[in-house]
């Protein structure tokens, strides 16, 4: 037998629209195949994953029909959000080595070859969230399209929802190193366009987003003292932590 649950690309943006909670039912609903004792296919959803597969299902027919690049961005986000809900890094160490490393790999691969550059450029699929540069002259139908990829929204996002375990670990009531990341993606990213409008060439976004998501939320830390404990935070030992907590009770 086999279980699926139904989860659509959109589902994420949809569960933001405030009041979406409200407006729709939580049931949960079962569609099941089977024979006999031998089930083959058995979905669960609710009204809340009807809604975002029909959502879906309309962009997807625009976004095949005209390729247009808010189709694009839109499923490129869904993508995205989808992709930090379900990466874990473990640990904030984990993070730190992981982005330094891509650090160099987005370097390499965006100024040593061409390839990256001309796979984001030629392959006509939504991994990559594009902005007309030309936006305040054609409007949403300008065609010199500035790209951002995918995994480089996901990866500094992962860490930076990483951070947010943290403060929430630390029982503070205060999300000081969430924010400081997510201000510091904000930061890179306009420096990321900064130098692409000046030089008008691609950039490895990875070069200016990696110093400033890991780098100023480790010197917010060394400046309260809390150094240590960020670099030594793991969110496993923590979910052990509380199953341990709740075997006592």
């Amino acid at each position: 037998s086999s279980g699926i649950n139904a989860e659509w690309p959109l589902r994420p943006v949809v569960g933001m629209i405030p009041g979406s909670s409200l407006l729709l039912e939580n049931e949960l609903y079962h569609l099941k195949f089977n024979k006999g004792a031998n089930v083959y296919l058995e979905c669960k959803f609710d009204m809340l994953h009807v809604v975002s597969m029909a959502l879906s299902a309309a962009f997807g027919v625009w976004y095949l029909m005209k390729k247009h690049w808010l189709a694009n961005n839109i499923f490129g986000l869904a993508f995205s959000v989808n992709g930090i809900e379900m990466i874990s890094l473990g640990s904030v160490k984990n993070g730190c080595i992981l982005l330094s490393l891509l650090f160099f790999y987005d370097i390499f691969w965006v100024f040593g070859t061409e390839v990256m550059v001309e796979v984001a450029k030629n392959l006509d699929a939504p991994i990559k969230v594009v902005f007309p540069m030309d936006f305040i002259e054609k409007g949403i139908f300008g065609g010199n399209f500035a790209m951002l990829g995918l995994g480089d929204i996901v990866l500094p996002g992962v860490f930076i929802a990483l951070l947010l375990r943290y403060d929430v670990s630390k029982g503070e009531n205060s999300n000081l190193y969430f924010y400081a990341g997510f201000a510091a993606y904000i930061l890179g990213l306009a420096i990321t366009i900064g130098i692409l409008t000046i030089f008008n060439a691609a950039q490895p976004a990875l070069l200016y987003l990696v110093p400033t998501c890991v780098g100023i939320p480790l010197l917010i830390s060394l400046i309260k003292g809390e150094f240590n404990s960020l670099i030594a935070y793991n969110e496993e030992t923590k979910e052990e932590e509380k199953a341990d907590e709740k075997k006592e009770e």
